[in-house]
């Protein structure tokens, strides 16, 4: 699910790293999936739903949790190993938003994690409409950091500085501005929705988290002597402002709901 060249490596680099991924990265809150149901028209249970770019299964869990029959659809075998192991009854295909191995018509729904932007639109709108049964509803979204939030923003400045002007710093922790670009569907306008919601975790998993992020491991991970030193130093600017260990981390959730057909 890839549009550059230069985004093999960041999409590799999830794959090499699927375990961390894993336990490092956040969920999502519940009322995503209150507002999905509502903007698709129909309720989960029961929907035939297709998980794109499921990676370790973090949304696939969620999904299945609330009476989706998922179907997870993964590219790379590390991610699918990790969430064959996590979630042995739900089915897993290796394949892409841009050429689903599924049959036309089979699907109510289809959703993309955080992993809508790797797709080229064009070949995976054909898809999802393809996939879609009709009034079948296509939905993507992500966990966006509160830009609203001091502490978010200043360890943003320090991530920018960290990886230079490379783009880079905004995949470890991407503002929310208008949300991610999303071109207008074939056949139905998308619906935006933004929902906050707040993740309290400790100092480790918070690093960890950061360190699960292309823009670190594509450069050698939390391991590489630079990236080890700006972690460390990042763990203090924590502790100033969270003595007490927990750090809340601040999401916004960036919906976008399409129903085509």
């Amino acid at each position: 699910m890839v549009t550059t060249p230069e985004a093999v490596p960041r999409r590799l680099s999830f794959d090499r790293s699927a375990a961390l991924y894993a336990a490092a990265r956040p969920g999502y809150p519940p009322a995503l999936f209150d507002a999905l149901a509502e903007l698709a028209g129909r309720p989960l249970e029961g929907a035939r739903t297709v998980d794109v770019g499921a990676g370790t299964g973090i949304a696939t869990r969620l999904l299945h949790e609330r009476g989706a029959r998922v179907t997870a659809v993964e590219p790379g075998p590390g991610m699918v190993a990790e969430l064959r192991r996590s979630l042995p009854s739900v089915p897993v295909v290796r394949g892409d938003g841009n050429r689903l191995p599924l049959a036309g018509g089979s699907a109510d729904l289809i959703t993309y994690a955080q992993s809508w932007h790797w797709t080229d639109p064009v070949l995976a709108f054909a898809e999802a409409a393809r996939v879609l049964r009709p009034g079948g509803a296509l939905a993507l979204w992500w966990n966006i950091a509160d830009h609203t939030v001091d502490w978010v923003v200043e360890q943003d400045a320090r991530l920018v500085r960290h990886f230079g002007d490379t783009g880079e710093s905004a995949h470890a922790m991407p503002a929310l501005t208008e949300g991610h670009p999303v071109p207008e569907a074939p056949g139905g306008a998308f619906v935006r929705r933004f929902l906050p919601w707040t993740r309290p975790v400790t100092v480790d998993a918070h690093l960890a988290n950061l360190s699960s992020h292309s823009a670190f491991l594509i450069r050698g991970g939390a391991a590489e002597p630079r990236n080890r030193r700006f972690l460390e130093e990042e763990r203090g600017h924590l502790a100033a402002v969270f003595p007490d260990g927990t750090v809340e981390e601040r999401y916004v959730v960036d919906l976008a709901v399409a129903v085509l057909g």
